[in-house]
């Protein structure tokens, strides 16, 4: 197994544990738990995508990083304005 491999593996591990546990209602997608999962599985897997490269997965974990970021932030500035 390559390195690319390994690394490829955790972070759609991430990836599909957010997706199980939110599946099972036991976070919610509006919560930072699975916008943190979102984020570093994306980023980790699209790192991988770059290491082989595939271009077409680069684009798309990148994209779902942003999208996971987006969501952090505005759910960072929605506690903030909250309180």
């Amino acid at each position: 197994m390559e390195t690319s491999d390994i690394i490829a593996t955790f972070g759609v591990s991430l990836l599909l544990i957010a997706f199980f546990l939110q599946s099972l209602k036991i976070i919610k997608a509006e919560s930072a738990t699975y916008g943190l999962l979102n984020f570093f599985g994306a980023a980790i897997a699209g790192y991988a995508s770059w290491l082989i490269p595939f271009m077409p997965f680069v684009i798309l974990e990148a994209v779902w990083s942003a999208v996971a970021l987006y969501g952090l932030i505005k759910l960072c500035t929605k506690k903030k304005s909250s309180t």
